[in-house]
């Protein structure tokens, strides 16, 4: 149901799709740097880059392994001669029994003559005015290792925008990378939330719109119509309860049966006043079109304070107060 994607991928093209993992380039050649640091012997990509490649998060993992001190980035000096190239970094694979998981891989490349020609061209230097765009951009983790099992992390000339150069970009895609080593760090999707056709993890919008301030009054009565359907109900943390935008991770979800959800839009269509609460809800409900077209998603809190939000996707979220059979319309399927 969901592409194959992998964060290698990212990395060559250079944009973060989200979250943090990696250095971050900031626009403008900058000045040169000195000679890499050299490590006396390689371990590993699990040992000396546990986090590399991080863009997605995992929900429910243990506490994050400590990141090594990286050694000092730079120009790769006389007296190392690099024999082969070394790129970890993360992919999002298909779980055996459904869902997806989150897999760290080690990779090498033996054949990189066109890769180090393109790290010893020097930074682009602008001519004139420029623009740019402001994507955050993670550049790939890589090692050279020599053949006394030295490593060092390589300098990438950028552009006059502050990215790897294009020369570098395109000799790392050509080179012949072969799979030494995979980890799984931990589960993205569950097998349950694919059945669903839900995400792992959403947002609570009833808080993070109340919370600002934003939505506008109960909108009027209309006619309890919509197309089919989905439900997604999420379990928010205690740790998450009452932040700025709580996350939860799916509990339950699937179509939901017509002679619920009629009664359901009948809930969402009362004209009540939302009541004086600030009790954050424990688990909420994301109704969004069965189908993926177009139409506004509701969003219900199944605790706390009830409160129910109804966001079109052109704006203008609507805040209303549902209750206890409301709640009850929207346990499991």
């Amino acid at each position: 149901m969901r592409s194959f994607r992998t964060v290698l991928a990212f990395a060559l093209l250079g944009v973060a799709l989200g979250g943090c993992g990696g250095t971050t380039i900031e626009p403008g050649g900058g000045d040169e740097p000195g000679p890499a640091q050299i490590v006396d012997s390689w371990t590993s990509c699990a040992k000396a880059a546990p986090g590399a490649g991080a863009v997605l998060s995992v929900p429910n993992t243990a506490t994050p392994t400590p990141t090594p001190p990286e050694p000092t980035i730079g120009r790769i000096g006389s007296g190392f001669t690099p024999v082969a190239a070394l790129l970890c970094g993360r992919e999002i694979r298909p779980g055996a029994n459904g869902g997806q998981e989150q897999t760290a891989t080690e990779r090498r490349a033996e054949e990189i003559a066109p890769l180090l020609a393109a790290l010893r061209l020097p930074n682009e230097q602008a001519d004139g005015e420029i623009a740019c765009t402001l994507d955050m951009v993670i550049p790939p983790w890589l090692a050279l290792l020599d053949d006394k099992g030295r490593w060092l992390r390589p300098y990438l000339p950028r552009n006059v925008c502050g990215r790897p150069r294009a020369e570098v970009s395109a000799a790392l895609a050509g080179l012949s990378w072969t799979t030494v080593a995979t980890r799984t760090v931990g589960q993205v999707e569950s097998p349950a939330a694919e059945a669903a056709g839900c995400a792992q993890r959403w947002t609570d919008l009833v808080w993070v719109e109340t919370t600002n301030g934003r939505p506008g009054p109960p909108a009027p009565a209309t006619s309890p119509a919509a197309g089919p359907l989905r439900l997604c109900v999420y379990q928010v943390p205690p740790s998450q309860q009452g932040g700025g935008k709580p996350a939860g991770d799916f509990v339950y979800g699937g179509p939901l049966p017509p002679e619920r959800q009629a009664g359901v839009l009948r809930g969402l269509a009362n004209r009540r006043a939302v009541a004086d609460c600030k009790t954050p809800a424990s688990r909420f409900a994301v109704l969004r079109p069965l189908d993926g077209a177009g139409g506004p998603d509701r969003y219900v809190e199944l605790d706390g304070c009830r409160r129910f939000l109804v966001a079109p996707p052109t704006g203008g979220a609507q805040l209303g107060q549902g209750d206890d059979a409301l709640a009850a319309l929207l346990g499991p399927v």
